[in-house]
């Protein structure tokens, strides 16, 4: 897909962060754009923004509030922007998202269940509807894109965010599948991988459902203050919709918006091969005691390091006895 302007496209979490970028640029690029989020007034804050940064006609940006893990509810938003707009979106942009933080032994069933409800059952959602009504208006005629936004936690597990990697592996595989699937019908998908972005993810926790309130990890305002700074510090929005912008040009199914992706992902191969073998694991043992040695964090996450012990960061709640003291708070 190399043409946006006057085409569709439909984004869900659309009110802040990486949505909002990616509603701002695609506005931008002529678009009507349907804009989604579970918070009616951030959407109401958000639209302004779109237009002001875009120059498009109020006409053109559609505010719809519901929630991703409602079928119902979802299916009645496409209904929506299909009838506003004449058609379903050229441009399915999955972006909603939210995590937690705790030690993986922590985790509980809840803790689970939103997480993966948000970052992968909402994602089957959306394929689910979208995907028939696509192929139907414009299998094989008109060009037209997927993009689910994952996160380079997919790639590898992780120990303090399990939840959140494995539903984002999990997103990454389904990428690849339809890509297969529906590269016959003339319709790509991508897979949008950055790090840290400037979003409000780290803000996920005030809007936890009451139903997901039994969580197995540790929170309160100090830890999210500090993880806003750290956050505050990622790529622009905009920025990272313009590496996919040009990642759905190019019809790419995986975009890791750095100029070291290939090194980067190849590192990950590379230790995904070494756990598949005794040698391996040896090597990758050896890797990790050398390495304890030195300070090898990244600088985009140093305020984490020098600060998230003290407030919390990664640690279970005080009440979970099976975990390692050092690991509660």
């Amino acid at each position: 897909m190399k043409n946006f302007e006057g085409k569709t496209a439909f984004i869900t979490g659309g009110a802040s962060g990486v949505g909002l970028g990616q509603a701002k640029l695609f506005s931008k690029l002529g678009m009507k754009v349907a804009v989604t989020d579970i918070r009616k007034e951030a959407l109401d804050k958000a639209v302004p923004e779109i237009l002001a940064f875009s120059g498009a006609k109020e006409s053109d940006i559609l505010a719809l509030d519901f929630d991703l893990t409602d079928r119902a509810a979802y299916k009645a938003a496409a209904d929506k922007a299909e009838e506003a707009f004449g058609g379903p979106p050229h441009l399915l942009i999955q972006t909603a998202g939210v995590n937690a933080f705790g030690p993986a032994e922590a985790s509980t069933f809840e803790d689970f269940d939103w997480v993966m409800g948000v970052c992968l059952n909402a994602v089957v959602n959306g394929l689910v509807i979208f995907v028939p009504r696509m192929i139907k208006a414009y299998g094989g005629k008109t060009d037209c894109h997927i993009v689910t936004t994952s996160s380079w936690g997919g790639w590898s597990g992780d120990y303090i965010a399990a939840p959140y990697a494995a539903s984002k592996a999990a997103v990454n595989n389904l990428t690849e599948s339809y890509y297969l699937a529906l590269k016959p019908y003339g319709i790509g998908i991508t897979a949008l991988c950055p790090m840290g972005v400037n979003s409000e993810i780290y803000n996920a926790e005030k809007y936890r459902p009451e139903k997901f309130s039994n969580s197995g990890y540790f929170w309160d305002d100090k830890l999210g203050d500090l993880l806003r700074q750290q956050y505050e510090g990622g790529m622009d929005p905009v920025t990272l919709a313009e590496h996919l912008k040009r990642g759905i040009e190019n019809e790419q199914i995986f975009v890791v918006p750095y100029d070291n992706a290939y090194e980067l992902i190849s590192r990950i191969h590379e230790r995904r091969r070494n756990f598949a073998s005794p040698e391996g694991m040896a090597k990758e043992a050896a890797a990790d005691a050398y390495l304890a040695g030195f300070d090898i964090g990244k600088p985009d996450t140093a305020l984490l390091r020098e600060k998230g012990p003290e407030a919390g960061f990664g640690k279970a709640r005080a009440d979970a006895d099976w975990v390692d003291e050092s690991h509660r708070r």
